[in-house]
């Protein structure tokens, strides 16, 4: 099983809070896939995960977690590390 990344960044845009794990240049594609909302919602509500498609690969990795900005910078960090767990775990 995977290792649960660190975080690489933290960023506050629009309406959300990006919770950033790995580079997003390493990957083809990003997506916002529908299976995610569950194990997100079931953490912060309206919160998003986005996964990329590894250069060269068939693998899916998150490469980052949104949350709504209301929750603050560092709630949305450990919200997202707990998201993420869920996920790759």
């Amino acid at each position: 099983m995977a290792e649960t990344p660190d975080v690489d960044g933290v960023e506050t845009e629009d309406e959300y809070i990006h919770v950033r794990f790995r580079d997003p240049d390493r990957y083809d594609e990003i997506r916002t896939p529908d299976w995610a909302d569950d194990p997100a919602e079931s953490v912060s509500e309206g919160s998003e995960v986005r996964t990329g498609k590894v250069e060269g690969s068939d693998d899916w990795e998150v490469t980052s977690i949104l949350i709504k900005k209301n929750v603050g910078e560092e709630n949305a960090e450990e919200q997202a590390l707990e998201i993420i767990e869920k996920i790759e775990s």
